[in-house]
């Protein structure tokens, strides 16, 4: 998997940006704060997922003063070429067209090209709440499978409905009925549970190898699920049962995947409460290492890897060892704030600077 050629238009600060990454090998973008090189990033990603990593509306991706953003680019993997073009207005629904043909449903565009983008608010991940560390269970099994992405979507339509009739019960009457949405929540959540473990167990041994290449000591990664069990189905019915009265009291869902976790540790302690910063950091970006290589496996090629400021939070030693594994994993995209962050081994470096870039020889 690779991008031929990238072009943006009033996407956030920059007015026109059309740029041919090298084929295969590691391109360092560098530019101070502010000046648009995660924004360079952020466009390339849109060419993947039509999502942005950081924003869920449009208007900031639209440059002060314009209608509308425009990202087009070529992409090429084992299945021929792919031309993607996204119009994205002010307000109301991108325009998305593959090969000159409107793509209606986003996974259609997802099955063809794959990337994985690691930013520095995947520390989340590690440190943050639970509900960010199923986020990136989430988004694994979407990249792994993006033809399933409705799992997810199932499950919180049927998750919603079921806690509007706990919270619109007045009580002391009857409860509600909830047997129907009772059925739907085992159905839509064992099959969101199966995938999650899946994505897990596809990811976990390659962000573990990662880590202890850094550290010099594994990083433990185990699904949490909130039911499981031989018969998952059955088990997740009987939890349901136990946890009914408590459910009637507090007016929500108690059971299902929106309580699962992902247990990370280091040197056998929770990495959300004991691991340093730099053990935090190194663990998220492992994480969406270990994510790159299961898409790899999956997929039989690798995706394009784009990595937001991966070296910040890094000591020389591990900014170089992360440097050194990064070569020969296809085509990889990085940005540095510091021209010390610029890998010896980039194979090219875009300068970014008031939403223009210019491309040098590497270092």
């Amino acid at each position: 998997m690779r991008l031929r050629w990238v072009e943006l238009r009033d996407f956030r600060n920059h007015p026109h940006t059309r740029i041919e990454p090298v084929p295969d090998g590691l391109v360092c973008v560098v530019g101070g704060n502010g000046e648009g090189k995660t924004n360079l990033l952020e466009g390339i990603y849109l060419l993947f997922t039509r999502s942005s990593p950081r924003v869920s509306v449009n208007l900031p991706l639209v440059r002060d003063g314009r209608d509308a953003a425009y990202v087009r680019g070529e992409i090429e993997s084992g299945g021929g070429r792919v031309l993607v073009e996204i119009e994205i207005p002010r307000q109301g629904a991108a325009k998305i067209h593959v090969n000159r043909s409107p793509v209606r449903r986003v996974r259609d565009l997802r099955r063809q090209v794959r990337a994985v983008f690691f930013s520095p608010e995947d520390l989340d991940v590690v440190r943050g709440d639970p509900s960010e560390r199923r986020r990136f269970m989430d988004e694994a099994a979407t990249a792994l499978w993006p033809l399933r992405e409705g799992v997810m979507a199932a499950y919180e339509r049927t998750l919603r409905q079921r806690n509007r009739l706990l919270r619109e019960w007045e009580g002391p009457g009857a409860p509600p009925d909830l047997a129907a949405w009772d059925a739907e929540l085992v159905e839509t959540g064992s099959t969101l549970t199966r995938l999650r473990a899946e994505a897990v167990e596809r990811l976990a041994p390659a962000a573990s190898e990662e880590f202890a290449k850094l550290a010099g000591y594994e990083l433990e990664c185990a699904y949490r699920p909130s039911v499981w069990g031989e018969n998952l189905e059955v088990a997740f019915r009987a939890r349901l049962g136990e946890r009914r009265g408590d459910e009637f009291v507090r007016r929500t869902s108690l059971v299902g995947p929106h309580r699962d976790d992902l247990d990370l540790a280091v040197r056998d302690l929770a990495a959300r409460a004991f691991a340093s910063h730099g053990e935090a950091w190194a663990a998220a970006l492992c994480l969406r290492g270990g994510l790159g290589s299961a898409v790899t496996d999956e997929t039989g090629e690798p995706p394009v890897l784009i990595l937001d400021d991966p070296f910040s939070a890094l000591d020389p030693r591990r900014q170089r060892v992360v440097a050194e594994r990064l070569t020969g994993l296809g085509q990889v995209l990085v940005s540095a704030a510091e021209e010390s962050h610029v890998p010896a081994n980039a194979d090219a470096i875009w300068d970014v600077s008031s939403g223009t870039v210019e491309v040098r020889g590497a270092v």
